[in-house]
């Protein structure tokens, strides 16, 4: 039976969900940053008569907060349920979404949480692929391959291939939504399909889409005639290539500080080896906790020739 893998790293917590050895879907959690849950927070501003304003946390949180009561004065301290995490983009930080949260209401779980079954480390290989993916951007199924990048409007996913216009779309199809899984995109998502003039075929490619997404939550458009399809998911956070693209020595050097865990070997000595960028990025007190988990003594060396990726950790003999 598929089950959730959490693997509690040096700076940050993963997930997989996982059937036998195939990943289903993926989660990735950075304790420095907020997530989703209920927090208390000051309102700063409430336009005259408006239900929504914008509030901030102690820890100076920003967040734009929906369905405020009517006696919810600016200065106020109000309980926020966080729906949605704040996300870096490029040359701006979107706010933290999130709506009030009355008395007496459900809470949610608390920020950052993720339930699973919790385990020293996830099968050989599986979190490397899930990762690489991201990083890359490029994922190849059989006929073709995905291009997914980042936008501010919308994630987009370009589909390419040798195979003949219909055959590739459908083809394509179950590689999307096993990626939107794997990689936890959500939100706005646009799907570039080959263009497909017969409309019988662009139904068929709407059935494909339809079935291998089932037990997602999502509003879906059909594919119009230049190929183009729409999906909208509930967004909570970052999703994984929008960690790794927006956060690239960030990610690059959690990595590499789970190489470090992983690396195996007989010897007193932990080197690590890694673009200066990448090492300036690591805390002091994630390489003394990555000391502790390997019982070895942690060393750096900069080497500007590696790419920020291609970081690597070796146990030395003496």
């Amino acid at each position: 039976m598929p089950e959730w893998l959490i693997e509690r790293g040096i700076g940050e917590t993963r997930a997989l969900r996982v059937d036998g050895a195939r990943v289903l879907a993926a989660k990735l959690s950075w304790p420095d940053e907020p997530g989703t849950g209920v927090v208390q927070a000051k309102l700063i501003r409430r336009p005259a008569g408006a239900t929504r304003g914008l509030a901030r946390t102690a820890d100076g949180l920003e967040i734009n907060v929906s369905g405020l009561p009517k006696d919810a004065s600016e200065g106020r301290e109000i309980t926020v349920a966080i729906t949605r995490a704040p996300m870096a983009e490029k040359g701006r930080l979107k706010r933290a979404q999130g709506h009030h949260f009355a008395e007496g209401s459900k809470a949610g779980p608390p920020p950052n949480h993720l339930l699973g079954k919790e385990v020293h480390r996830f099968p050989a290989g599986l979190w490397e692929d899930v990762w690489a993916d991201a990083w890359d951007g490029e994922i190849a199924f059989a006929g073709g391959s995905l291009i997914a990048s980042v936008t501010p409007a919308m994630t987009l996913i370009d589909i390419d291939g040798d195979l003949p216009p219909r055959d590739l779309a459908l083809a394509a199809a179950p590689a999307v939504a096993d990626t939107v899984r794997r990689l936890d995109i959500a939100g706005s998502i646009g799907i570039d399909f080959p263009t497909l003039p017969d409309k019988a075929q662009r139904r068929a490619v709407d059935t494909a889409l339809g079935e291998a997404l089932d037990d997602w939550p999502h509003e879906r458009t059909a594919m119009n005639g230049f190929g183009f399809v729409q999906l909208v998911a509930r967004l909570e956070g970052p999703s994984l290539l929008h960690r790794l693209h927006f956060n690239r020595t960030s990610a690059a050097a959690r990595m590499l500080l789970r190489r470090g865990e992983l690396a195996e070997g007989i010897g007193p000595r932990l080197l690590l080896s890694a673009h200066p960028a990448i090492l300036d990025r690591i805390e002091p007190a994630w390489l003394a906790e990555l000391a502790k988990r390997s019982g070895r003594r942690v060393e750096t060396t900069r080497d500007p020739a590696l790419a920020l990726h291609a970081g690597q950790a070796q146990v030395l003999a003496s």
